[in-house]
């Protein structure tokens, strides 16, 4: 019997740790369109918007283990699939992802909330960040930018139910493509594994995905970190909040959207994620609502 046990052991051990990635929930299901009513995550809330343009700079992390069958829009979910999660975009949308450091951009579909953790604009599948060149654990500057009209014929075909799941990938042959920097950019941005490339481009999945999992390469254009605080409707309401900030650095800075020229409160420059995160822990210990971290 003890010689039972022992050998039972490892395989209850192994079982312990396969359950510790895993999570339950729902499993796959209808895919449909999601927007939500405004939530709060980790101290911050978060606004969901059917947006008609969306272009945003800031951190952008991996998926981390743990993750359910489903996705928030009722899709499959698969740390090989070219998707994201957001915590504003309606679901599901097409975003052109930018990494910043390297230039490299991806188209994804973003169908799932998240990252909860203050501070972080976006979360990649694991997929997306070998494609973008961002570390399994680590944090990247990004931009991100709403495909607006291929987002809503998306969202459309979902509705007579032609909405291919968003872990599809090209089916011809996928090869991996070397996309170094353009010439004087520091670094070596290496090899992608598991790029496509132009002789297989073709062969596409269900065009309502509209994944191609092509990689392009642009300028690299990484910058400073701002803690920014937006929406003012004017500097003396910015001014009252800056006040109460004290003596960290920054400036109130005027931004026109949607043809209105509001203010916020732009904090820093920080060199390092790490500055930039212990600037918004300051400003939340304020009780300062909705800060962001930008890329300038």
């Amino acid at each position: 019997m003890r010689r039972l046990i022992i050998l039972l052991l490892p395989l209850a051990l192994a079982g312990c740790g396969l359950f510790a990635h895993q999570r339950g929930g729902p499993p796959p299901g209808a895919v449909h369109a999601v927007l939500g009513a405004p939530y709060q995550a980790d101290g911050l809330w978060h606004y969901p918007r059917d947006f008609s343009h969306y272009r945003r700079t800031g951190l952008a992390v991996v998926i981390p283990p743990g993750h359910g069958a489903a996705t928030l829009d009722g899709e499959a979910f698969h740390q090989d699939g070219l998707s994201a999660q957001s915590q504003v975009l309606k679901l599901p949308s097409l975003v052109r992802v930018t990494n910043l450091a390297n230039g490299r951009s991806l188209t994804v579909r973003v169908n799932d909330r998240g990252p909860a953790q203050p501070g972080r604009v976006l979360a990649v599948t694991r997929k997306v960040a070998a494609l973008l060149g961002i570390h399994a654990n680590g944090v990247a500057e990004v931009r991100v930018r709403l495909l607006a009209v291929r987002s809503a014929a998306l969202r459309a075909s979902l509705a007579q139910g032609h909405g291919a799941p968003a872990h599809a990938v090209p089916v011809g042959d996928v090869q991996a493509s070397s996309l170094a920097p353009p010439p004087g950019a520091a670094g070596q941005a290496g090899p992608v594994q598991g790029a496509v490339t132009a002789t297989n481009a073709g062969h596409l999945p269900n065009v309502a995905t509209g994944l191609s999992g092509i990689v392009r390469q642009g300028q690299p254009d990484p910058g400073p970190l701002y803690v920014e605080i937006p929406g003012f409707g004017s500097v003396d309401g910015a001014a009252g909040i800056r006040a109460r900030l004290g003596a960290m650095a920054g400036a109130i800075v005027p931004q026109t959207k949607g043809g209105q020229t509001l203010f916020a409160i732009m904090l820093g420059p920080y060199g390092s994620v790490a500055a930039a995160d212990a600037a918004l822990q300051a400003t939340l210990a304020q009780g300062v609502a909705d800060p962001e971290i930008t890329v300038r």
